[in-house]
């Protein structure tokens, strides 16, 4: 399978009593489509799959594949503690006809490479379908190290990576000694870094309230090729990620954005909890601002 465009995490709305609003699920599902993103991933660290049950993450996977209907390529999340929990989400995504599914590192357990690689294989060998690992070890306390790669890489289906590590070293490493495994971008703050070492996708929250900038910088790196236009897009949104990195409140803020943009979004489930007045003020304007700069750019170029 080739990963290439903006897939987006998609989020969970949640009414006040932090139910989930498979209504406004259906929503943000169809805004993500006519927007013109390339992929979703259902279960993803932004959908808070964390917080949710068994029952609510099998739902969400169903929903999404009935919504979706085909139109766009889905990613479905297995992440879990337990190896068997997320072979049984394997199999549902796979049931649903998702075209991928997403591995991370078991969160807390904090397994060797070999262990980890195990867990991942087990998974393969139950689903047999193509495999986007995800590897933020900042969240799960363990890398998907070189002894890793090369234990889960004895598989086809282990064909790409979305790389949240933060550390540009391994960028180099993974685009040098990992050719074989697409790279996805999956530090936002270093995605026309992820662009020039041939990544040719990005997984990005903000696509879910801000998808044209995340194409328009995507597209102008990748299709085009033009990275002096591709750093001024990238200078722009450059505030949004701090926003978004700083304060520990990453979630709160890709589901006040989606707020913003007329989107049912809900509070965070507990313990989360939302945005205070200034933070949500704070966002607003430097979404506008990035907004405004980044339609500028663009409009000057198509002149030329």
């Amino acid at each position: 399978m080739k990963f290439r465009g903006i897939y987006t995490p998609a989020i969970t709305p949640l009414n006040d009593d932090e139910s989930i609003d498979w209504n406004g699920f259906d929503t943000v599902l169809e805004f993500l489509i006519e927007a013109g993103v390339d992929g979703i991933i259902i279960g993803g660290t932004t959908g808070e799959y964390y917080a949710h049950s068994t029952e609510e993450r099998e739902a969400a996977l169903k929903r999404a594949s009935d919504v979706v209907a085909g139109r766009l390529p889905l990613i479905g999340g297995t992440g879990a503690i337990r190896t068997e929990d997320s072979i049984a989400f394997a199999k549902t995504a796979k049931a649903c006809g998702y075209d991928a599914i997403l591995i991370t590192t078991p969160p807390y357990a904090q397994p060797t490479p070999r262990e980890n690689a195990i867990h991942a294989l087990r998974i393969d060998r139950a689903v047999d379908m193509p495999i986007m690992l995800y590897n933020y070890p900042g969240r799960m306390a363990a890398e998907m190290s070189d002894e890793y790669l090369d234990r889960v890489g004895r598989s086809q289906n282990f064909c790409v990576i979305k790389e949240s590590s933060g550390d540009i070293n391994r960028v180099h490493q993974l685009a040098r000694d990992y050719a074989h495994i697409q790279l996805s971008c999956g530090m936002d703050d270093q995605a026309l870094e992820f662009f020039a070492w041939g990544a040719e996708s990005w997984v990005c929250a903000g696509s879910n309230f801000a998808p044209e900038a995340h194409i328009a910088l995507w597209k102008t790196c990748v299709v085009d090729g033009d990275f002096v236009l591709g750093r001024k897009i990238m200078s722009a949104m450059l505030p949004l990620m701090g926003t978004l990195e700083q304060g520990g409140k990453f979630l709160q803020c890709i589901k006040y954005g989606a707020t913003l943009r007329g989107l049912p979004s809900g509070p965070p489930r507990s313990p989360l909890r939302g945005l205070n007045k200034d933070e949500k003020r704070s966002l607003t304007e430097v979404i506008s601002v990035m907004n405004r700069t980044i339609n500028e750019l663009t409009a000057g170029e198509a002149e030329k």
